[in-house]
This record gives structure tokens, C-alpha cells and sequence, in this order.
């Protein structure tokens, strides 16, 4: 398999509060890869996320399908990672569905008719047909966190990243919306509590704890060492 993310000695402080998030983060993930990042609040998850597509910037390396997370190159980087963040109202502002998941394909400057259809197929994909004219702050959340993932699909990235996907959602809405990401066929990075979702779709585990990776490896052997999930509050 051809190599889709490389992250090498990654660090980033924040710089209103002086917390170090990451601390020398060193990660490789193959295109296709289903990869879950777990680890306890404040363990770095959602900020080496925001690395991928060049939200922040720390030191180190950071590169997507060989292309460097660096000025140059962002414009392409931010086409090819999906990012999908934890609140979906950081992700629907427009007045319609439609209007939402036409907003990337717009600013892109597809034409009108392959606007269309990318938003009716990434809908479809979210099982949200029939949906374009309705309000998006009325949904909800479970419907909500589908389109969101719509606003990224329509895009077509390569990468998914989505950070705690299935928090806050009832459990009919959750088995939905993990039907949806097994399915899903991009490389996927998701950073998340929710053990049993990892088990259900993620061959792989990265646990980190106080900003470093303390363990990656298959999903089932990690689950197994219970020491290491108490060490890290994940039991």
C-alpha cells in the first residue's frame, strides 16, 4: 500500500495558554487505512487532526499523498483532507442543506450541473436524499453530523478526518452513522472515546496520552492489554 499521511516529529504549543498539545508525534498511515486516535480529553486527538490539512502548524513534518503541509501546497491539501469537525454547526452556516454542501464545490468554481450532482450523490452517501431544501440548524444532531460529512464528501477528498463523531448521538442514530464510515471507502482518521465504534470499524489504534503516541498497533491486541487502557484511562 502507498503511504497516504506521514506525520514525523510533530510538536505544537498553544500559544494563549503556553500548552504544549504535541510532543515529538512521529505516525504513518497507508492509503485506504480505517485508523482511530484515542486517548483520554486534552491527549492531543483533535490537534493533530487540525495538522493534516494546515489549521495549525507546529514543528516537524507533516505531508499528505507526498505533498509537504506548507504554504505552497495548501489550496490542494485542503481538497484532498476532509476535515469534520466535533460541533457540526462549526460546519453548517448556509441557509438550506443544499446550500451547505454546495458551498466547497462552489468555491471551487465547478460548473452548475457538477455542483448539482456532487451534492445529490454525497447526500445519497449520507442517506439524506430529499433533504437539500431544508434548514440545517433544524436538523438534528444525528442528521446534522451526516451532512456535515456531506459537506466534505462533496468535495470528494481522499481523506476523511473527523474528530468524535459519534459524541452526544442516541444509540439508533450511532449505529447509523458507523454504517456510514465502515462504508465510507477514503483513507479515515478519527479521533475518538467511543472504544466500541474503534472495535466495530478500526483495524488500528493510536493511543495518545499528554500529547505523544504511547501505543499503535491492531485494534484487537490494544483492547486486550487492559494495563495499558487504565494507564492511559481508556478502560
Amino acid at each position: 500500500m502507498s503511504i497516504c499521511i506521514e506525520v514525523a516529529n510533530l510538536s505544537y504549543t498553544y500559544t494563549h495558554n503556553g500548552r504544549q498539545a504535541l510532543r515529538d508525534v512521529s505516525l504513518t498511515v497507508h492509503t485506504g487505512e480505517k485508523v482511530a486516535l484515542v486517548g483520554p480529553n486534552g491527549a492531543g486527538k483533535s490537534t493533530l487532526l487540525l495538522h493534516l490539512n494546515g489549521i495549525l502548524r507546529g514543528t516537524g513534518d507533516v505531508r499528505v499523498l507526498g505533498y509537504e503541509v506548507a504554504e505552497p501546497h495548501l489550496s490542494r491539501i485542503r481538497a484532498l483532507v476532509g476535515m469534520v469537525f466535533q460541533n457540526p454547526d462549526d460546519q453548517l452556516f448556509s441557509p438550506t442543506v443544499f446550500d451547505d454542501v454546495a458551498f466547497g464545490p462552489l468555491y471551487a468554481g465547478l460548473p452548475e450541473d457538477e455542483i448539482h450532482w456532487r451534492v445529490h450523490r454525497a447526500l445519497a452517501q449520507v442517506e439524506l436524499e430529499g433533504y437539500e431544501g431544508r434548514v440545517s440548524h433544524h436538523l438534528s444532531l444525528g442528521e446534522k453530523k451526516r451532512a456535515a460529512i456531506a459537506t466534505v464528501l462533496a468535495m470528494e477528498p481522499e481523506v476523511l478526518a473527523l474528530d468524535e463523531p459519534t459524541a452526544g448521538l442516541d444509540p439508533r442514530t450511532r449505529r447509523r452513522l458507523i454504517g456510514l464510515l465502515r462504508d465510507l471507502p477514503q483513507t479515515l482518521l478519527v479521533a475518538t472515546h467511543d472504544l466500541r465504534m474503534v472495535e466495530q470499524i478500526f483495524p488500528r489504534m493510536v493511543i495518545l496520552d499528554h500529547g505523544a503516541v504511547v501505543a499503535d498497533g491492531p485494534t484487537e491486541a490494544l483492547m486486550g492489554d487492559e494495563a495499558l487502557l487504565l494507564a492511559h484511562g481508556l478502560a
